[in-house]
């Protein structure tokens, strides 16, 4: 588990690519030195595993899902990524839950500065879409956001300058690719609505349903 707070930039050193895999080896400055092997690492918000590391890189290994639902098999030599450690019990949570699973791989549209901020408009597909809502959260190539708009194709973030400084999102330009991942609340409250009660035949509704929620209070029509 993640918080989506970045803990500082590395960049791929080395990438060995296999039939239907990769082995990466990043270079970073501080996270490797209190790294253990099978320690988990979010890199651009895509949870591995180390299976080896030196005082100043770690090298994780990439299987043929991973590679195919997010932006990871596009890198290359030098290029720069997100780093994160697994969360620790009793640490701050300062950004959201983050499970460090991609969901989809979204495109940026359109980078725009206003003022202090740089508002990046991000493509995605209905299937992520669908759990992103205005002022929720979502991660971006690991980095927790708050969502400042949403349509039927993208949705809007703002990057205040410490964020553009110590993220690879700063440098984000239209067309690139980005990992996503929801807000893992959101699938969960969609699984509870969609599954039976104790006792009813699967399929039929367990009850708890929009009008349900509304007729009681909860939410408003």
């Amino acid at each position: 588990m993640f918080t989506g707070l970045v803990e500082e930039i590395g960049v791929l050193r080395h990438i060995s690519r296999g039939k239907d895999s990769a082995r990466l080896t990043v270079e970073a400055a501080r996270i490797p030195g209190n790294l253990e092997l099978g320690d988990s690492v979010a890199v651009n918000g895509v949870c591995l595993t180390v299976v080896s590391f030196t005082r100043s890189s770690f090298t994780v290994d990439v299987m043929a899902e991973t590679l195919a639902r997010t932006n990871l098999g596009h890198l290359q030599p030098g290029d720069r990524v997100n780093l994160e450690r697994a969360l620790r019990l009793g640490d701050r949570l300062g950004g959201h839950l983050v499970t460090g699973h991609i969901d989809g791989v979204g495109q940026v549209l359109r980078r725009q500065e206003h003022d202090i901020a740089i508002l990046l408009t991000i493509g995605a597909a209905p299937e992520v879409l669908r759990y992103i809502v205005k002022k929720g959260s979502v991660a971006v190539d690991g980095t927790s956001l708050t969502v400042v708009d949403v349509d039927e194709e993208s949705f809007l973030v703002s990057l205040i300058p410490h964020t553009a400084r110590h993220t690879i999102l700063g440098a984000k330009k239209r067309g690139d690719l980005v990992n996503l991942e929801t807000d893992i609340i959101g699938k969960y409250v969609e699984r509870f609505l969609n599954l039976p009660a104790p006792g009813q035949i699967r399929g039929r509704s367990s009850g708890i349903t929009l009008d349900f929620l509304a007729e009681h209070g909860f939410i408003t029509r």
